[in-house]
């Protein structure tokens, strides 16, 4: 039988002192020591052993640990002596922004500077050394949660100089989940303010800093260079793309069969390869969720673990509100079909409201997607061009977004269904009391006003809704979304694939309270408008006559709907 399962440990000393199951990833100190870079990032999905590794570094070079080499006693890195003597003996600035997951840009701020009060409370005893003059002890207790900017820029540069003076050699610099932060930021509307703040301590603390030796970073995502990196031409950036530490994160498919023989299970290696296989890092595929083996393996049972550790918001958001090319490669991709895109793998957040491609490149990022093929090509209009076919990573993670657009209409079904029959019907009234009841059940879960950009666009949001609704008439209708037609872009425009069928424009609004005294005035504007920029024109061109084109015109407000009728 196998070792003790321990779930959750993110401590590499626990797990060790307990004698849990590990997979020795100890390699990995001797790769990066060995290629020397500067600073490192590495991005791999939530839950691939990112913070065990950080805390398995730390253990191994921090001076705090230096007479703790029975942690790594019988793993890999322990056979090499030039290693054994590289273990505790250097400073090492360890923290993680794992919880700053603030609904405001103040607090995100105040807790990334609690994050570097807790640190230098840890070292306080700099404060009693010699290494330090009178000035920098002053500067020391100055450290706070609600210090100000130029402080909080320079603190991890600061500490790292004391840190050296102090032990006679330039510090190591570990950063857990950099990047989620921005990830809150873009959700929450506060992208600009964060990244302008983020910007100033990793200059200061990656690029400026005499006293660092190296340094590395983890996170889910390359955050655009341009945001948050633009002064950093020191670092080595590693994605799921790239060849470097392909075997360090995730479980390789030799050591998934090696633990399932292990714990008597190795006949259900189909089944688990089914369920947790697909991801590809690099050269190295067959890689393994560790987080869903080791719940398997405690339990017995296949089940969506991973799928379950978070709450998708981001991910739910972009679905929800993307457009209708997101939404049909959503349906395609649930299907267990693929698609082609072009990804870049810098994300950048403040574009994912207007490119699809950034959408693709966050998904691939965050292990929802896998990379079925690849190839560079030389295009005249895009340039130097990197084309990727892209699918689903395994059945668990198709199970996940069934489930999540599921909970989005589930109260509602019978009405979600209901409303589309009646806008093909033309029964403005029964479109308005299932619309109503859809939105009464559904929209107190969305965000219907807030951009990264802090510049509100809910009827982008209510766009996106009502495209998620009228999917399922693809068979009927040619949707499209956003388009020139007169003298302007309607919002949605339903063309018949049978002469039979009326072609319906859709155009949306949400209420200006200043502006318009009422819904109704609001839908009539928005009516208005349809008739003002012609949208119609394209279908009269296409030879459908006016009496066949329905306009309807959607004001929203909060969760109540009212639709106008031409």
């Amino acid at each position: 039988m196998g070792k003790t399962m321990g779930l959750g440990i993110q401590t590499f000393d626990k797990i060790r002192e307990r004698h849990c199951f590990y997979i020795d990833k100890t390699a990995l100190i001797k790769e990066w020591w060995d290629n020397g870079d500067d600073v490192t990032l590495i991005a791999r999905p939530r839950r691939f052993g990112k913070t065990l590794n950080m805390s398995m570094l730390e253990q191994f070079l921090s001076v705090q640990y230096r007479d703790r080499g029975d942690l790594f006693e019988g793993l890999s890195i322990w056979e090499e002596e030039d290693y054994r003597n590289l273990q505790g003996t250097f400073p090492v600035i360890s923290l993680s922004f794992a919880d700053v997951k603030e609904s405001s840009f103040e607090g995100a701020r105040k807790k990334i500077c609690q994050i570097i009060r807790d640190l230098y409370d840890r070292h306080d005893y700099l404060l009693a050394s010699e290494q330090l003059n009178e000035n920098e002890k002053e500067q020391f207790q100055k450290i706070s949660a609600e210090m100000e900017n130029y402080l909080a820029k320079g603190s991890l540069k600061a500490l790292s100089k004391y840190l050296t003076a102090y032990y006679g050699r330039k510090v190591i610099i570990l950063l857990d989940e950099y990047d989620t932060p921005m990830q809150e930021a873009y959700v929450h509307g506060y992208w600009q303010e964060l990244t302008d703040f983020i910007r100033g301590l990793f200059n200061s603390t990656f690029k400026t800093n005499p006293y660092l030796d190296r340094a590395v970073m983890t996170g889910i995502t390359r955050v655009s260079k341009e945001s948050i990196f633009s002064d950093l031409n020191n670092l080595t950036v590693v994605t799921t793309t790239s060849d470097l530490y392909a075997d360090s994160f995730g479980f390789t498919e030799a050591e998934v069969y090696a633990a399932l023989e292990a714990y008597g299970k190795k006949e259900q290696m189909p089944l688990v390869r089914q369920w947790y296989d697909g991801f590809v890092f690099g050269h190295q595929r067959e890689i393994y969720n560790p987080w869903s083996i080791l719940n398997y393996l405690k339990t017995g049972k296949v089940s969506a673990y991973w799928a379950n550790t978070s709450s998708n918001s981001l991910v739910g958001k972009l679905v929800r509100e993307g457009s209708k090319k997101i939404k049909g490669i959503m349906e395609r991709l649930i299907k267990g079909e693929s698609f082609h895109a072009q990804i870049d793998e810098q994300i950048i957040y403040d574009q994912l409201d207007t490119d699809e491609t950034a959408v693709w490149s966050l998904f691939l990022a965050s292990g929802y997607l896998k990379v079925l093929s690849y190839e560079q090509s030389l295009e005249e209009a895009e340039g130097w061009a990197e084309n990727y076919e892209l699918a689903l990573t395994n059945l668990e993670v198709r199970i996940m977004f069934r489930k999540l657009i599921r909970s989005w209409f589930g109260p509602v079904e019978s009405d979600y269904s209901d409303f589309t029959k009646a806008l093909v019907r033309g029964d403005v009234e029964e479109m308005n009391a299932y619309m109503n009841r859809i939105s009464e059940a559904v929209f107190s879960s969305f965000d219907t006003g807030k951009r990264p950009s802090g510049k509100a666009e809910p009827e982008r949001f209510y766009h996106g809704f009502v495209l998620g609704l009228l999917v399922e008439l693809g068979d009927r209708y040619v949707l499209t979304s956003n388009r020139e037609s007169g003298f302007g872009r309607y919002d949605v425009q339903l063309e018949p694939r049978k002469e039979a069928d009326d072609a319906i424009l859709l155009e949306f609004k949400v209420r200006d309270s200043k502006k318009e005294k009422s819904l109704e005035e609001t839908a009539q504007n928005a009516l208005a408008q349809i008739e003002s920029r012609d949208y119609a024109s394209g279908l009269r061109e296409r030879g459908i006559p006016e009496e066949r084109i329905r306009k309807y015109g959607f004001a929203f407000e909060g969760k109540t709907v009212l639709i106008g009728e031409a």
